[in-house]
């Protein structure tokens, strides 16, 4: 079966807000929305999802967040819930980016309640996945992200994983201007759509979409977007240039 394409941004902590509006502008102009072979899908911090949302409501670009609460609602000071962001306009939600993971120290326990929450919202949920470069060395990288998938998303049926996204993010490979080899990332795409298949069955396997996330950039998007398990990218840093953004998504199409 053939899969729709994601290109996703992720702005991170960056842009005012008319740097904003300028940014999500200048992409929204650029883009051909009668030739678009992908779904754009844009995570700004979450103050200006609403917005975006409103302004750019009627383009081709989708908005999300880069993290939400596990919970519905309570005394969670600084916390943002599921139902606040569909409420403001969000389509989905990022969960367990591995700056989460690393600064916030989140397990994919936690990450698996967040993505429970986001969908009991029906929002889509973005599941970032991944090793470290020490992972990887001691050989130890399929392990490491069998075991990050099913302890957060062996608890859902095959019916929830349709507002589920899979992103591998090679943690050696973010920010760091190191990309993992067109091969080594088709690899593990494999690999993952194995796991989901073993679990949730061949359908869900091949409906799932698997976004590659790590230094993605205009001159290796369309290579890695070639491959057969990869369905699109997390982009970071790229994502924060009209000009490159708009480029790697024409490594989509």
């Amino acid at each position: 079966m053939s899969r729709k394409k994601i290109i996703a941004g992720n702005w991170k902590m960056y842009k005012t807000l008319s740097q904003a509006n300028e940014l999500v502008s200048a992409i929204a102009d650029g883009i051909n929305a009668s030739t678009l072979n992908a779904e754009i899908w844009i995570t700004p911090p979450a103050i200006y999802i609403h917005g975006l949302a409103q302004q750019f409501g009627n383009t081709a670009l989708r908005f999300g967040a880069q993290d939400l609460s596990k919970h519905a609602e309570g005394a969670y000071t600084g916390e943002v819930s599921a139902a606040m962001l569909q409420s403001i306009g969000a389509y989905y939600s990022l969960v367990g980016h591995s700056e989460r993971r690393q600064y916030h120290h989140e397990n994919d326990t936690l990450i698996g309640d967040k993505i429970s929450a986001a969908l009991s919202q029906n929002l889509m949920a973005v599941y970032c996945c991944g090793e470290t470069l020490n992972e990887r060395e001691a050989g130890n990288h399929f392990n490491i992200v069998e075991q990050q998938i099913s302890t957060a998303l062996f608890r859902f049926s095959a019916a929830q994983l349709n507002q589920i996204v899979i992103a591998y993010e090679p943690v050696w490979a973010i920010g760091t201007g190191v990309t993992a080899s067109a091969a080594q990332a088709q690899e593990m795409h494999k690999f993952i759509r194995a796991i989901i298949s073993k679990q949730f069955g061949d359908i869900a396997a091949e409906q799932i979409r698997i976004l590659y996330g790590g230094s993605v950039k205009p001159n290796n998007a369309a290579e890695l977007f070639s491959q057969p398990d990869i369905d699109g990218g997390l982009i970071g840093g790229a994502s924060l240039v009209a000009d490159d953004f708009l480029k790697i998504i024409q490594g989509a199409n």
